[in-house]
This record gives structure tokens, C-alpha cells and sequence, in this order.
């Protein structure tokens, strides 16, 4: 039997909101976190899902532990398809702790990883030397993405603090602003003991930070995710987000999920 290879949903069920724009995306942009899939499971991902992912971040340290050929075999197929990868903030943490900052750079760069991720969500690092962190992976070609706020439980954001640090994070280079949550969405930032989103204080931030591209939003959680995407927009960058919740994530963004699917008719600042 003959197989019809041009068989297509219609555009309309495809995007009910006509709005998803395709990669490469300067908003609407969804990071997964890989918390150490193997070979064929990231083959299968990308496939699947490569284009709704924008970048994949190897999750803490586990960039470390990964046999080099796996590593370099999963950066360049994420490259392949259009994917941005980065190794986790702590582990660049790590490398400033133990003072291998040197032997970090030049791993990450004969890797091919496109960017790093600069954080300070375990350790403490002074506005200088997160400004210097920044212009060194700017100047050695690599992509900034900084991190905002810490991993202890009961951490909470700070409006004045956010706004400052985004603009100065941004101003020595940094491409986006990550608000942590770490991969449990428990606890941290902007949300409660329960992983509940304080959507008031989300209003808040909404109208203090407006610049909504220089912000992503790790969201684990899927009521977080809805909770983000019927707030600000289906153009919020989302972060964290698990492997298998991106396609569940990309049909809430189109409003092809009960939970948002009136999402298009949502009018913000945040969408294009």
C-alpha cells in the first residue's frame, strides 16, 4: 500500500493561537533540562521535540560524568537541530571553588558547547567577579546565560535586587537571566512550599521587568508552567522543564491543552 507522505494537520489545529514562531526564537524559547539521558533517549528527544527545544542545559555537574564520546556525540546532535547546550551552572561554581576556572573554559570550549551558564546559586560571588565571569565567556566566543537567586529552600526573589542584577548581568554581556527554582520548583523563588506560583508577586515582577526576552523562568512544574504562560503570555521563556513534559509544554503555549486553551486570546507585554 502506498503511503501518503504529504499528509499534514491543517495550520489551525496546528497553532490555534497563529503566533508560535519557528527557531531560531528571540522569545517563547523553552530550555530542558538533561539530568543525564542517555544516547538513544536524547536521539529520540530531538527527534520527537527538537523543534519546540531552543536549548538544552546539562543539568548541575553531570556534564563531568558523561564518557567523552557520549558527550560530544549529544552536543553536536542538539547543534544538529538548531539547539543551544551549556553545561549547568554549578559546575562552573565548582570550578571557581576549586580553582580550575582555566581548565574549565578550555574543556568547555574544545567540547563545542555554546555557552555557559554563570550562577552563584551555591556559592558566593562578589559583582566583580560575576561581571569578569560573564565578559570571560563572552570573550572566549561563548554565549552567557547568568542565573538569578539561590537554591536554598526559602529563598525568595527580590524585586530591587532582580532589577539590578539584570541590568547588570546584561550590560557585561549576559543573553538571558534565569530566575532559579532549581528542578524540583519546590520552595525557591517564585514559589511556595507546595511548588504553588505567588501570582501576585508574578504581577509585580511583570511590571517591574518588562523586558520579558532577557528573562527565563525555570518551571518544572506543569500548573507552574500555566501559571507563567496564562500570566505573562505564551511568549515566556521557560526553563528546567523535564524531557518528557516538552511536548506538553508546547501544546499549552498553542492552546492545544484544556488547561490554556484560550491562551492566544491573551493580550501582554510579553507576546510579540
Amino acid at each position: 500500500m502506498e503511503i501518503n507522505t504529504d499528509t499534514s494537520w491543517p495550520q489551525a489545529l496546528k497553532d490555534p493561537s497563529d503566533r508560535r514562531a519557528g527557531k531560531p526564537r528571540s522569545s517563547g524559547m523553552t530550555m530542558v533540562i538533561d539530568k543525564g539521558l542517555g544516547a538513544l533517549a536524547f536521539a529520540d528527544l530531538l527527534a520527537a521535540s527538537g523543534d519546540s527545544i531552543d536549548f538544552v542545559k546539562f543539568g548541575f555537574g553531570t556534564s563531568t560524568l558523561y564518557p567523552m564520546p557520549v558527550l560530544r556525540d549529544k552536543i553536536a546532535l542538539a547543534q544538529k537541530h538548531g539547539i543551544a547546550v551549556f553545561p549547568g551552572g554549578t559546575l562552573l561554581e565548582a570550578a571557581v571553588r576549586l580553582d580550575v576556572e582555566r581548565d574549565f573554559w578550555n574543556v568547555v570550549l574544545e567540547l563545542g558547547f555554546d555557552g555557559v551558564e554563570i550562577s552563584d546559586g551555591t556559592i558566593e560571588l562578589s559583582r566583580r567577579k560575576r561581571d569578569n565571569l560573564i565578559r570571560e565567556a563572552t570573550q572566549r566566543g561563548l554565549r552567557a546565560f547568568t542565573e538569578y537567586g539561590k537554591k536554598t529552600p526559602g529563598s525568595r526573589i527580590v524585586l530591587d535586587d532582580l532589577r539590578r542584577t539584570i541590568d547588570a548581568d546584561c550590560a557585561c554581556g549576559a543573553e538571558l537571566v534565569t530566575v532559579e527554582a532549581r528542578e524540583s520548583g519546590v520552595g525557591v523563588g517564585l514559589y511556595d512550599e507546595k511548588g504553588s506560583c505567588r501570582e501576585d508577586e508574578l504581577r509585580l515582577l511583570q511590571q517591574a521587568v518588562p523586558e520579558a526576552n532577557r528573562l527565563m523562568w525555570e518551571a518544572p512544574q506543569k500548573d507552574q508552567q500555566v501559571a507563567l504562560l496564562t500570566i505573562l503570555g505564551p511568549e515566556a521563556n521557560l526553563g528546567n522543564i523535564a524531557p518528557q513534559e516538552v511536548m506538553s509544554l508546547e501544546a499549552m503555549r498553542r492552546g492545544l491543552r484544556s488547561d490554556t486553551f484560550s491562551l492566544h486570546r491573551v493580550v501582554s507585554h510579553y507576546m510579540i
